[in-house]
């Protein structure tokens, strides 16, 4: 099988590192290199792992916060597990239950 890549975004460490704990101060440092982005845009670049990448937008992170793409990318190559599958000596027959035997109630005597 293949192996599958991963990425970790590490945004939050850079900005712990110089001291910067709420997401809203990002906001007027990204502004300082052209991008200026909404505290809600920021909140989630910052959150979440972003789908796509807009290069100036990490450059602009990259500068205001002294680091580098690497700093905020990690990649990861993740091994796929394959699964064994066990074979079966017999045949289908030994794995299929007994059938079921029904039987009429025998007919009981009534009171008199």
């Amino acid at each position: 099988m293949s192996p599958a890549v991963e990425t970790v975004w590490n945004l939050r460490r850079p900005m712990a590192d110089h001291g910067l704990f709420k997401t809203t101060e990002l906001v007027p440092l990204l502004a300082e290199y052209g991008v200026l982005l909404s505290r809600e845009q920021v909140f989630r670049l910052v959150t979440q792992k972003p789908e796509r990448a807009n290069l100036n937008v990490i450059a602009a992170v990259c500068a205001a916060l002294n680091c580098t793409p690497s700093d905020l990318i990690e990649v990861r190559v993740v091994e796929e597990k394959s699964v064994a599958v066990e074979q079966t000596r017999g045949g289908v027959g030994s794995l299929r239950p007994v059938p079921a035997r029904v039987h009429r109630p025998h007919p009981s005597p009534l009171p008199e």
